[in-house]
Protein backbone atom coordinates (compact mmCIF):
# COMPACT_ATOMS: atom_id res chain seq x y z
CA UNK A 1 0.00 0.00 0.00
CA UNK A 2 2.10 2.90 -1.31
CA UNK A 3 1.21 6.58 -1.52
CA UNK A 4 0.16 5.83 -5.10
CA UNK A 5 -2.26 3.14 -3.92
CA UNK A 6 -2.22 -0.64 -3.96
CA UNK A 7 0.64 -1.85 -6.17
CA UNK A 8 3.11 -4.75 -6.50
CA UNK A 9 6.34 -3.35 -5.10
CA UNK A 10 9.63 -4.24 -3.44
CA UNK A 11 10.44 -2.16 -0.37
CA UNK A 12 13.98 -1.61 0.81
CA UNK A 13 14.77 -0.75 4.43
CA UNK A 14 18.03 0.53 5.89
CA UNK A 15 18.64 1.78 9.43
CA UNK A 16 14.94 1.69 10.19
CA UNK A 17 13.92 3.87 7.24
CA UNK A 18 12.31 3.11 3.90
CA UNK A 19 15.05 3.79 1.34
CA UNK A 20 13.69 2.15 -1.81
CA UNK A 21 10.33 1.35 -3.37
CA UNK A 22 10.67 -0.41 -6.71
CA UNK A 23 8.43 -2.47 -9.03
CA UNK A 24 8.11 -6.13 -8.09
CA UNK A 25 10.85 -8.05 -9.84
CA UNK A 26 13.48 -5.32 -9.56
CA UNK A 27 15.62 -7.62 -7.42
CA UNK A 28 16.40 -5.44 -4.41
CA UNK A 29 19.03 -7.23 -2.31
CA UNK A 30 19.42 -7.03 1.46
CA UNK A 31 20.64 -8.96 4.46
CA UNK A 32 17.14 -10.36 4.86
CA UNK A 33 14.25 -10.78 2.48
CA UNK A 34 10.58 -11.21 3.39
CA UNK A 35 8.10 -12.36 0.75
CA UNK A 36 4.39 -11.75 1.21
CA UNK A 37 1.90 -14.51 0.61
CA UNK A 38 -0.62 -14.06 -2.18
CA UNK A 39 -3.34 -13.09 0.29
CA UNK A 40 -1.23 -10.49 2.14
CA UNK A 41 -0.87 -6.73 1.74
CA UNK A 42 1.90 -4.58 3.20
CA UNK A 43 0.51 -1.54 5.00
CA UNK A 44 2.11 1.38 6.80
CA UNK A 45 1.78 0.88 10.54
CA UNK A 46 -1.34 2.46 11.97
CA UNK A 47 -1.16 5.61 14.09
CA UNK A 48 -3.58 5.79 17.01
CA UNK A 49 -3.57 9.23 18.59
CA UNK A 50 -6.22 8.49 21.25
CA UNK A 51 -5.18 5.83 23.77
CA UNK A 52 -5.55 5.75 27.56
CA UNK A 53 -2.67 3.66 28.90
CA UNK A 54 -3.32 4.66 32.55
CA UNK A 55 0.18 3.96 33.90
CA UNK A 56 1.33 5.00 36.47
CA UNK A 57 -1.39 5.15 39.07
CA UNK A 58 -4.06 2.93 37.52
CA UNK A 59 -1.90 0.16 36.13
CA UNK A 60 -4.51 -2.44 37.11
CA UNK A 61 -6.63 -0.84 34.38
CA UNK A 62 -3.92 -0.93 31.70
CA UNK A 63 -0.19 -0.43 31.31
CA UNK A 64 2.46 0.30 28.70
CA UNK A 65 3.46 -3.35 28.22
CA UNK A 66 -0.07 -4.66 27.71
CA UNK A 67 -1.39 -1.70 25.70
CA UNK A 68 1.52 -1.60 23.28
CA UNK A 69 1.42 -5.38 22.77
CA UNK A 70 -2.25 -5.06 21.89
CA UNK A 71 -1.51 -2.19 19.55
CA UNK A 72 1.25 -4.10 17.76
CA UNK A 73 -0.99 -7.14 17.36
CA UNK A 74 -3.48 -4.89 15.60
CA UNK A 75 -0.93 -3.34 13.25
CA UNK A 76 -0.58 -0.12 15.26
CA UNK A 77 3.03 1.07 15.44
CA UNK A 78 2.59 4.50 17.07
CA UNK A 79 0.25 5.61 19.85
CA UNK A 80 -0.20 8.91 21.63
CA UNK A 81 -1.15 8.48 25.28
CA UNK A 82 -3.82 10.63 26.88
CA UNK A 83 -2.91 12.77 29.90
CA UNK A 84 -5.59 11.45 32.26
CA UNK A 85 -6.50 8.24 34.06
CA UNK A 86 -2.85 7.94 34.99
CA UNK A 87 -1.85 9.39 38.38
CA UNK A 88 -0.50 12.02 38.33
CA UNK A 89 -2.22 13.47 35.29
CA UNK A 90 0.16 14.84 32.66
CA UNK A 91 -0.47 18.51 33.43
CA UNK A 92 3.09 19.67 34.12
CA UNK A 93 6.62 18.64 33.15
CA UNK A 94 7.42 16.60 36.31
CA UNK A 95 4.31 14.47 35.71
CA UNK A 96 5.33 13.97 32.07
CA UNK A 97 8.84 12.91 33.02
CA UNK A 98 7.47 10.57 35.67
CA UNK A 99 5.22 8.90 33.11
CA UNK A 100 8.14 8.50 30.70
CA UNK A 101 10.06 6.59 33.37
CA UNK A 102 7.37 3.91 33.31
CA UNK A 103 7.02 3.85 29.53
CA UNK A 104 10.64 3.80 28.44
CA UNK A 105 11.48 0.12 28.98
CA UNK A 106 8.01 -1.40 28.50
CA UNK A 107 6.81 -0.18 25.12
CA UNK A 108 6.68 -2.54 22.14
CA UNK A 109 5.87 0.30 19.72
CA UNK A 110 6.58 4.03 19.63
CA UNK A 111 4.76 6.12 22.22
CA UNK A 112 4.21 9.87 22.43
CA UNK A 113 2.22 11.94 24.90
CA UNK A 114 -0.48 14.58 25.03
CA UNK A 115 -0.42 17.20 27.75
CA UNK A 116 -3.46 18.19 29.76
CA UNK A 117 -5.21 21.55 30.01
CA UNK A 118 -7.05 21.98 33.31
CA UNK A 119 -8.03 24.99 35.41
CA UNK A 120 -4.95 26.71 36.79
CA UNK A 121 -2.23 25.07 34.69
CA UNK A 122 -1.97 27.62 31.86
CA UNK A 123 1.50 28.54 33.12
CA UNK A 124 2.63 24.95 32.47
CA UNK A 125 1.41 24.65 28.88
CA UNK A 126 4.46 26.17 27.19
CA UNK A 127 6.94 24.10 29.21
CA UNK A 128 5.05 20.91 28.38
CA UNK A 129 5.08 21.91 24.71
CA UNK A 130 8.83 22.54 24.86
CA UNK A 131 9.28 19.11 26.47
CA UNK A 132 7.67 17.43 23.49
CA UNK A 133 3.95 16.86 24.03
CA UNK A 134 1.95 16.79 20.81
CA UNK A 135 -0.78 19.11 22.04
CA UNK A 136 -3.22 19.44 24.91
CA UNK A 137 -6.42 17.69 25.91
CA UNK A 138 -9.26 19.27 27.82
CA UNK A 139 -12.79 18.36 28.85
CA UNK A 140 -15.85 20.61 28.84
CA UNK A 141 -17.56 18.50 31.52
CA UNK A 142 -16.42 16.24 34.37
CA UNK A 143 -13.73 13.94 33.00
CA UNK A 144 -14.68 10.95 35.14
CA UNK A 145 -11.62 11.34 37.38
CA UNK A 146 -11.31 14.13 39.94
CA UNK A 147 -7.62 14.80 39.34
CA UNK A 148 -8.37 16.05 35.80
CA UNK A 149 -11.01 18.81 36.19
CA UNK A 150 -12.74 20.32 33.17
CA UNK A 151 -12.47 23.78 31.65
CA UNK A 152 -15.33 26.24 31.45
CA UNK A 153 -15.79 27.86 28.05
CA UNK A 154 -13.96 31.07 29.01
CA UNK A 155 -11.05 29.03 30.36
CA UNK A 156 -10.98 27.08 27.09
CA UNK A 157 -10.72 30.36 25.20
CA UNK A 158 -7.87 31.55 27.43
CA UNK A 159 -5.94 28.35 26.85
CA UNK A 160 -6.63 28.40 23.11
CA UNK A 161 -5.17 31.90 22.97
CA UNK A 162 -2.12 30.68 24.88
CA UNK A 163 -1.63 27.69 22.56
CA UNK A 164 -1.91 30.01 19.56
CA UNK A 165 1.28 31.79 20.68
CA UNK A 166 3.35 28.63 20.15
CA UNK A 167 1.21 26.96 17.47
CA UNK A 168 0.03 24.00 19.53
CA UNK A 169 -3.17 22.00 19.20
CA UNK A 170 -6.10 21.73 21.62
CA UNK A 171 -8.01 18.46 21.51
CA UNK A 172 -11.40 18.59 23.17
CA UNK A 173 -13.81 16.15 24.77
CA UNK A 174 -16.85 18.12 23.65
CA UNK A 175 -19.96 17.46 25.72
CA UNK A 176 -21.77 20.30 27.47
CA UNK A 177 -22.02 19.88 31.23
CA UNK A 178 -25.23 21.92 31.50
CA UNK A 179 -27.02 19.72 28.97
CA UNK A 180 -25.83 16.58 30.74
CA UNK A 181 -26.98 17.93 34.12
CA UNK A 182 -30.49 18.52 32.75
CA UNK A 183 -30.75 15.15 31.01
CA UNK A 184 -32.34 12.09 32.67
CA UNK A 185 -30.16 10.22 35.13
CA UNK A 186 -28.58 7.01 33.79
CA UNK A 187 -29.34 4.58 36.61
CA UNK A 188 -30.21 0.98 35.87
CA UNK A 189 -29.52 -1.68 33.28
CA UNK A 190 -31.60 -0.29 30.41
CA UNK A 191 -29.29 1.00 27.66
CA UNK A 192 -31.85 3.45 26.28
CA UNK A 193 -31.99 5.17 29.66
CA UNK A 194 -28.23 5.65 29.56
CA UNK A 195 -28.43 6.90 25.97
CA UNK A 196 -30.94 9.58 26.97
CA UNK A 197 -28.56 10.70 29.72
CA UNK A 198 -25.94 11.70 27.11
CA UNK A 199 -28.05 13.44 24.43
CA UNK A 200 -26.73 14.54 21.07
CA UNK A 201 -27.53 18.08 22.08
CA UNK A 202 -24.80 17.98 24.71
CA UNK A 203 -22.24 17.24 22.02
CA UNK A 204 -23.72 19.74 19.59
CA UNK A 205 -23.61 22.61 22.10
CA UNK A 206 -20.04 21.88 23.13
CA UNK A 207 -18.80 21.50 19.56
CA UNK A 208 -20.39 24.85 18.67
CA UNK A 209 -18.56 26.38 21.63
CA UNK A 210 -15.23 24.95 20.50
CA UNK A 211 -15.77 26.19 16.96
CA UNK A 212 -16.54 29.75 18.01
CA UNK A 213 -13.74 29.98 20.57
CA UNK A 214 -11.31 28.64 17.97
CA UNK A 215 -12.67 31.19 15.50
CA UNK A 216 -12.16 34.05 17.95
CA UNK A 217 -8.61 33.03 18.90
CA UNK A 218 -7.37 31.63 15.58
CA UNK A 219 -6.05 28.57 17.41
CA UNK A 220 -5.89 24.98 16.16
CA UNK A 221 -8.59 22.70 17.54
CA UNK A 222 -9.58 19.07 17.26
CA UNK A 223 -12.86 17.41 18.24
CA UNK A 224 -12.41 14.05 19.93
CA UNK A 225 -14.56 10.92 19.42
CA UNK A 226 -17.47 12.45 17.51
CA UNK A 227 -20.65 10.46 18.04
CA UNK A 228 -23.38 12.97 17.13
CA UNK A 229 -24.02 13.19 13.40
CA UNK A 230 -26.10 16.34 14.10
CA UNK A 231 -22.82 18.26 14.43
CA UNK A 232 -21.57 17.44 10.93
CA UNK A 233 -23.10 20.48 9.15
CA UNK A 234 -21.58 23.02 11.55
CA UNK A 235 -18.21 21.23 11.40
CA UNK A 236 -18.30 21.35 7.61
CA UNK A 237 -19.25 25.03 7.73
CA UNK A 238 -16.38 25.83 10.10
CA UNK A 239 -13.93 24.10 7.79
CA UNK A 240 -15.31 26.01 4.82
CA UNK A 241 -14.74 29.22 6.79
CA UNK A 242 -11.06 28.30 7.06
CA UNK A 243 -10.84 27.29 10.71
CA UNK A 244 -7.94 24.98 11.55
CA UNK A 245 -10.32 22.31 12.82
CA UNK A 246 -10.18 18.53 12.58
CA UNK A 247 -12.47 15.79 13.85
CA UNK A 248 -12.06 12.13 14.73
CA UNK A 249 -14.47 9.31 15.34
CA UNK A 250 -14.00 5.76 16.64
CA UNK A 251 -14.70 2.17 15.59
CA UNK A 252 -17.48 1.79 18.17
CA UNK A 253 -19.48 4.64 16.65
CA UNK A 254 -19.01 3.21 13.16
CA UNK A 255 -19.77 -0.45 13.89
CA UNK A 256 -22.09 -0.71 16.91
CA UNK A 257 -25.77 0.23 17.18
CA UNK A 258 -27.69 1.27 20.26
CA UNK A 259 -30.65 -0.80 19.07
CA UNK A 260 -28.55 -3.96 19.40
CA UNK A 261 -27.01 -3.35 22.84
CA UNK A 262 -28.53 -5.72 25.41
CA UNK A 263 -29.70 -4.35 28.73
CA UNK A 264 -27.00 -4.71 31.34
CA UNK A 265 -24.20 -5.02 28.73
CA UNK A 266 -21.93 -2.44 30.29
CA UNK A 267 -18.97 -3.45 28.08
CA UNK A 268 -20.68 -1.18 25.54
CA UNK A 269 -20.75 1.89 27.79
CA UNK A 270 -18.71 4.83 26.58
CA UNK A 271 -19.06 8.60 26.67
CA UNK A 272 -20.30 9.99 24.38
CA UNK A 273 -22.43 6.90 23.77
CA UNK A 274 -23.01 4.53 20.89
CA UNK A 275 -26.10 5.88 19.11
CA UNK A 276 -28.78 4.72 16.67
CA UNK A 277 -28.40 3.16 13.23
CA UNK A 278 -29.37 6.34 11.39
CA UNK A 279 -26.72 8.26 13.28
CA UNK A 280 -24.10 5.66 12.39
CA UNK A 281 -24.91 5.88 8.70
CA UNK A 282 -24.51 9.66 8.74
CA UNK A 283 -21.13 9.32 10.48
CA UNK A 284 -19.99 7.08 7.62
CA UNK A 285 -21.17 9.71 5.16
CA UNK A 286 -19.19 12.32 7.08
CA UNK A 287 -16.08 10.19 6.87
CA UNK A 288 -16.45 9.57 3.17
CA UNK A 289 -17.06 13.23 2.33
CA UNK A 290 -14.13 14.38 4.51
CA UNK A 291 -16.03 16.22 7.23
CA UNK A 292 -14.62 13.68 9.70
CA UNK A 293 -10.86 13.45 9.25
CA UNK A 294 -9.80 10.15 10.77
CA UNK A 295 -10.50 7.16 13.02
CA UNK A 296 -8.81 6.32 16.33
CA UNK A 297 -9.62 3.83 19.07
CA UNK A 298 -10.24 5.90 22.22
CA UNK A 299 -9.06 2.75 23.99
CA UNK A 300 -10.29 3.46 27.52
CA UNK A 301 -10.05 0.28 29.59
CA UNK A 302 -10.75 -0.41 33.24
CA UNK A 303 -10.83 -3.34 35.61
CA UNK A 304 -13.71 -5.78 35.29
CA UNK A 305 -15.25 -4.74 38.60
CA UNK A 306 -15.47 -1.11 37.47
CA UNK A 307 -17.63 -2.26 34.57
CA UNK A 308 -20.18 -3.46 37.19
CA UNK A 309 -20.69 -6.70 35.30
CA UNK A 310 -22.65 -8.35 38.11
CA UNK A 311 -25.35 -5.67 38.17
CA UNK A 312 -25.07 -4.21 34.68
CA UNK A 313 -25.87 -0.71 35.93
CA UNK A 314 -24.99 1.84 33.24
CA UNK A 315 -25.06 4.61 35.82
CA UNK A 316 -22.33 2.96 37.87
CA UNK A 317 -20.10 1.29 35.26
CA UNK A 318 -16.93 2.92 33.94
CA UNK A 319 -17.44 4.39 30.50
CA UNK A 320 -14.87 3.19 28.02
CA UNK A 321 -14.40 0.70 25.19
CA UNK A 322 -11.38 -1.58 24.86
CA UNK A 323 -10.59 -2.05 21.17
CA UNK A 324 -6.96 -1.11 20.56
CA UNK A 325 -6.07 -4.46 18.96
CA UNK A 326 -9.21 -4.69 16.83
CA UNK A 327 -9.54 -1.31 15.13
CA UNK A 328 -8.28 -2.20 11.67
CA UNK A 329 -10.37 -5.37 11.41
CA UNK A 330 -13.45 -3.60 12.74
CA UNK A 331 -13.25 -0.76 10.26
CA UNK A 332 -12.18 -2.93 7.33
CA UNK A 333 -15.08 -5.34 7.95
CA UNK A 334 -17.56 -2.48 7.81
CA UNK A 335 -15.79 -0.50 5.08
CA UNK A 336 -15.57 -3.32 2.55
CA UNK A 337 -19.28 -3.97 2.98
CA UNK A 338 -19.81 -0.36 1.92
CA UNK A 339 -17.45 -0.52 -1.05
CA UNK A 340 -14.74 1.53 0.65
CA UNK A 341 -11.21 0.55 -0.45
CA UNK A 342 -8.45 -0.52 1.91
CA UNK A 343 -6.40 2.44 0.73
CA UNK A 344 -8.97 4.82 2.20
CA UNK A 345 -9.06 2.92 5.49
CA UNK A 346 -5.27 3.31 5.76
CA UNK A 347 -5.58 7.06 5.19
CA UNK A 348 -8.18 7.30 7.97
CA UNK A 349 -6.22 5.18 10.43
CA UNK A 350 -2.61 6.01 9.65
CA UNK A 351 -1.84 8.89 7.31
CA UNK A 352 -4.29 11.50 8.55
CA UNK A 353 -3.85 11.06 12.31
CA UNK A 354 -0.08 11.18 11.81
CA UNK A 355 -0.40 14.40 9.85
CA UNK A 356 -2.60 16.11 12.42
CA UNK A 357 -0.30 15.17 15.28
CA UNK A 358 2.76 16.37 13.35
CA UNK A 359 4.37 12.94 13.06
CA UNK A 360 6.50 13.65 10.03
CA UNK A 361 8.02 10.17 9.58
CA UNK A 362 4.92 8.10 10.35
CA UNK A 363 1.74 7.14 8.55
CA UNK A 364 2.94 6.40 5.01
CA UNK A 365 4.77 3.73 3.11
CA UNK A 366 7.06 6.24 1.41
CA UNK A 367 10.74 7.07 0.95
CA UNK A 368 12.34 8.51 4.06
CA UNK A 369 9.58 7.40 6.39
CA UNK A 370 10.08 5.02 9.30
CA UNK A 371 9.78 1.39 8.22
CA UNK A 372 6.76 0.87 10.47
CA UNK A 373 4.82 -1.81 8.62
CA UNK A 374 2.02 -4.31 9.04
CA UNK A 375 1.43 -7.45 6.99
CA UNK A 376 -2.33 -7.67 6.64
CA UNK A 377 -4.49 -10.49 5.27
CA UNK A 378 -7.70 -8.66 4.33
CA UNK A 379 -9.71 -11.80 3.54
CA UNK A 380 -8.82 -13.84 6.63
CA UNK A 381 -11.71 -14.07 9.05
CA UNK A 382 -11.69 -14.57 12.79
CA UNK A 383 -14.02 -14.40 15.77
CA UNK A 384 -13.15 -12.04 18.63
CA UNK A 385 -12.16 -13.79 21.86
CA UNK A 386 -11.47 -11.28 24.66
CA UNK A 387 -9.30 -13.82 26.45
CA UNK A 388 -6.85 -13.86 23.54
CA UNK A 389 -6.46 -10.09 23.26
CA UNK A 390 -3.35 -8.47 24.71
CA UNK A 391 -4.92 -5.61 26.67
CA UNK A 392 -4.92 -6.17 30.40
CA UNK A 393 -8.56 -6.80 31.30
CA UNK A 394 -10.41 -9.38 29.17
CA UNK A 395 -13.52 -7.44 28.23
CA UNK A 396 -14.66 -5.95 24.94
CA UNK A 397 -18.06 -5.20 23.39
CA UNK A 398 -16.90 -7.13 20.33
CA UNK A 399 -16.81 -10.52 22.06
CA UNK A 400 -17.78 -13.28 19.58
CA UNK A 401 -18.05 -10.82 16.70
CA UNK A 402 -16.93 -12.23 13.33
CA UNK A 403 -14.45 -9.91 11.57
CA UNK A 404 -12.53 -9.81 8.31
CA UNK A 405 -8.85 -8.97 8.13
CA UNK A 406 -6.02 -10.18 10.32
CA UNK A 407 -2.67 -8.56 11.03
CA UNK A 408 -0.13 -11.36 10.74
CA UNK A 409 3.13 -9.52 11.44
CA UNK A 410 4.09 -6.02 12.57
CA UNK A 411 7.43 -4.27 12.06
CA UNK A 412 8.79 -1.25 13.91
CA UNK A 413 11.55 0.58 12.03
CA UNK A 414 12.17 -2.57 10.03
CA UNK A 415 12.44 -4.96 12.99
CA UNK A 416 9.62 -7.42 13.63
CA UNK A 417 7.78 -6.97 16.91
CA UNK A 418 8.33 -10.20 18.85
CA UNK A 419 6.02 -9.44 21.82
CA UNK A 420 8.81 -10.44 24.21
CA UNK A 421 11.45 -7.69 24.04
CA UNK A 422 10.15 -4.10 24.09
CA UNK A 423 11.84 -2.06 21.36
CA UNK A 424 9.58 0.97 21.11
CA UNK A 425 10.85 4.50 21.50
CA UNK A 426 9.41 7.45 23.36
CA UNK A 427 8.82 10.11 20.75
CA UNK A 428 8.52 13.88 21.07
CA UNK A 429 6.83 16.54 18.98
CA UNK A 430 9.14 17.66 16.20
CA UNK A 431 11.40 14.62 16.45
CA UNK A 432 9.25 11.85 14.95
Amino acid sequence: MTTAGLAAREVGVRDGKIVAIEPLGSGLVGERSIDLAEDETLLPGLVDTHVHINEPGRTDWEGFATATRAAAAGGVTTVLDMPLNSIPATVNVPALEYKRLFAQDQSFIDVGFWGGAIPGNKKHLRSLHDDGVFGFKCFLLHSGVDEFPHLEADELEEDLAELKTFDSLMIVHAEDSRAIDRAPQPEGDVYDTFLRSRPRGAENLAIAEVIERARWTGAKAHILHLSSSDALPMIASAKEDGLDLTVETCPHYLTLLSEEIPNGATAFKCCPPVREVGNRELLWEGLIDGTIDFIVSDHSPSTLDLKDLDNGDFGVAWGGVSSLQLGLALIWTEARRRGVELEQVVKWMSTKPAQRAGLRSKGKLALGYDADLAIFAPDEGFVVDAGKLHHKNPITPYQNKALSGRVRRTFLRGAEVDFEKPAGRLIRRGEA
